[in-house]
């Protein structure tokens, strides 16, 4: 098993140090926002980010710039990723309670260590669920049809472990759904680059989570739950190498379509998005030991970084 020590006071093993919940929430809120993985943000940027991804390749798509309207839309993608991945996580926490308790790593979450009961887990889930809806229905009538289909992903994807060995595509199509959003929020319709971008994320997804993943590898081959770092072995790094080639062509292919009526020099400076962003995959991939549990975290937490890059340089090149 691996040796992660549980911590004192209610913290969680892998919370990021000097967190904000554990600094200076009301004591209590503190189970409940660790819960929500409040305390590990990583997740919600990683969640996040696709948003404004989508939203950028649909402003730089119609070539008039931003407008005030998309700041709106951006302020509610950020509101709204917090609170649907505080409600994910919670649902993905009360549907493995049992299994996180036989995990060093995550026997200290609030579910596991008794911080917060399964039918109070629900409630807050409902919580935040509710308050989510309010911000996605300020949005246009299809974007809050895209905002409802999103909720499938979301319930199927803690029991994915339990029947496939890529539960990390799971994690993909529920994760990247904020790229279709992000676009359709801004205008009212889907085409085919927010879904090459879409695809794009979900092959980004399977490169940061595979990482993720090898934390738990010896727990999870313990308990009999699967995982891509589980299936690839020894062979991780070529299957990572293939996943970070596909997001960046993926991602190059829509914004050749979104930016295709712009000038050459916006075009080329989108361009360096997708290139941005698989040089920090690259970055990532030579400093990779997939048997060192906190190399591998460190590095899952990078990939906001990695998806900022690109989300700044298609901001940069929509604004032109």
């Amino acid at each position: 098993m691996t040796n992660l020590p549980n911590t004192s006071n209610g913290r969680v093993a892998d919370a990021t140090k000097m967190n904000w919940v554990d600094r200076f929430a009301p004591a209590a809120l503190r189970p409940y926002l660790r819960l929500s993985r409040a305390d590990r943000p990583a997740g919600t940027w990683l969640l996040l980010i696709p948003c404004y991804w989508g939203l950028a390749l649909a402003v730089g798509a119609s070539g008039a710039g931003f407008a005030w309207g998309d700041l709106y839309i951006a302020l509610g993608c950020t509101a709204g990723a917090f609170l649907m991945r505080g409600a994910g996580c919670t649902w993905n926490d009360f549907t493995d309670r049992h299994i996180d308790a036989q995990v060093a790593r995550t026997r200290s979450r609030p579910l596991p260590s008794g911080q917060v009961s399964p039918r109070v887990a629900l409630l807050w889930m409902v919580l935040q669920v509710a308050l989510a809806a309010l911000i996605l229905l300020q949005f246009n009538r299809f974007t809050i049809f895209l905002g409802i289909a999103a909720l499938i992903p979301v319930v199927i994807y803690p029991f994915a472990k339990r029947f496939t060995w890529w539960p990390q595509v799971f994690l993909g199509v529920a994760f990247n759904w904020g790229a279709l959003l992000g676009w359709a929020a801004h205008s009212g319709s889907l085409s085919p680059a927010p879904v090459l971008l879409y695809t794009a994320g979900m092959a980004w997804t399977l490169f940061y989570d595979t990482i993720y993943a090898h934390q738990d590898k010896e727990d999870d081959a313990l308990i009999g739950v699967k995982s891509t770092a589980l299936l690839f072995g020894g062979a991780t790094m070529r299957w990572l190498f293939y996943f970070q080639v596909a997001a960046v062509l993926l991602m190059a292919g829509a914004v050749i379509l979104a930016f295709a009526a712009a000038p050459p020099a916006v075009l080329m400076l989108a361009l360096a998005a997708p290139w941005g962003f698989g040089l920090h995959m690259y970055w990532q991939l030579r400093r990779l030991d997939i048997n060192d549990p906190a190399n591998c975290l460190h590095l899952f937490r990078a990939n906001r970084n990695t998806g900022l890059i690109a989300a700044a340089l298609l901001a940069i090149a929509a604004a032109l």
